[in-house]
């Protein structure tokens, strides 16, 4: 199969990009696009051998469920039979964070395949703030079901280069919306009706949710809950490690890489210096890690940075790429 790669950088290509998407979904193809966070694997939400095609395409065991993709707040009723306190709350995070990178964890419908919510009586839910997501989702006029556009475990997309990358001539399409602005995946919650359960950090932050409802850690379970949350994930082909300065440089530093957050000094064999800020990093982050991997050196040692705000994101997938 050859991968097309179609332009959807500007408001003037958005339309024909997204009725070319739109046609191929329709027949139940799958179309690789942007959102503000990662670039997607997308496919009708609502057909389940479409979605088949997704996890084929990714490698992506069964076990772990897709993110469905909608155009507002007025699909939550259509998706989920949530109601009272907890609907409450989900309508208000709604509110204050659709468009945009959060994924909310409620009840599901029936109407959501199997295969989609791999197996749980629960959907994950989300509205993207980006114009190419939201377009492809308006001419379909139905949800898409779109994890990250990589191959399973592996480093998220960040650029439509990137999707031809890891999938290239597994699917038809890759909508080329430049890069992604935040470059982590979506913040996921499970909504309940007392409090908000945080399943992945992501760009909203733990702190913004907390304005909403007491919000706790997920307790580690014997079934996957929503996508990131198995313990190697974000992985690069390459070994990484966490580096922890304290102890000196490590003995196979000349032959390793280093991803840093601000100053670093000599002694790795290349080196790709982030902003310290979490913020300025984030959008830069699975780039640098990319690049590290295909740089041949024998291991991938990573600073840490402080858990606040979107550092606990940051951390989160440092810990699985390192399965630490």
């Amino acid at each position: 199969m050859t991968t097309r790669v179609f332009p959807a950088f500007d408001a003037g290509q958005i339309p024909a990009a997204a009725g070319e998407a739109a046609r191929l979904l329709r027949a139940g193809e799958v179309v690789a696009l942007p959102t503000e966070t990662v670039y997607g694997l997308a496919c009708d939400a609502l057909n389940a051998d479409a979605a088949a095609k997704v996890f084929a395409a990714k490698e992506r065991p069964s076990f772990d469920p897709l993110i469905v993709h909608v155009a507002g707040a007025h699909w939550i009723e259509t998706l989920s039979p949530v109601a009272g306190r907890a609907e409450a709350l989900a309508r208000k995070l709604a509110g204050a964070f659709w468009p945009g990178p959060l994924t909310m964890v409620l009840p599901a419908k029936d109407l959501v395949p199997d295969l989609v919510r791999s197996g749980l009586p629960t959907v994950a839910l989300r509205c993207s703030a980006h114009p190419v997501m939201a377009a492809v989702v308006e001419e379909l006029g139905r949800p898409l079901a779109a994890p990250s556009a990589n191959r399973f475990g592996r480093i998220s997309p960040v650029t439509a280069q990137d999707v031809v990358e890891e999938l290239g001539e597994r699917i038809p399409l890759v909508l080329d919306g430049g890069p992604c602005r935040h470059g982590l995946e979506s913040t996921i919650v499970a909504v309940e009706e007392k409090r908000l359960v945080l399943l992945r950090p992501g760009p909203v932050t733990s702190e913004e949710l907390e304005k909403f409802a007491p919000l706790e850690a997920a307790e580690k379970r014997d079934a996957i809950a929503a996508p990131g949350m198995l313990e190697s994930h974000y992985a690069p082909r390459t070994p990484l490690r966490l580096w922890k300065e304290v102890a000196g440089l490590p003995s196979d530093s000349h032959d390793s890489g280093l991803l840093a957050f601000g100053a670093v000094g000599p002694g790795f064999a290349k080196v790709e210096v982030l902003p310290s800020d979490a913020v300025d990093a984030a959008p830069l982050f699975f780039a640098a890690l990319r690049r590290l991997d295909a740089a041949g050196v024998k291991r991938i040692y990573a600073r840490q940075i402080p858990e606040s705000g979107l550092g606990r994101a940051i951390m989160d997938r440092l810990r699985k790429a390192a399965h630490e």
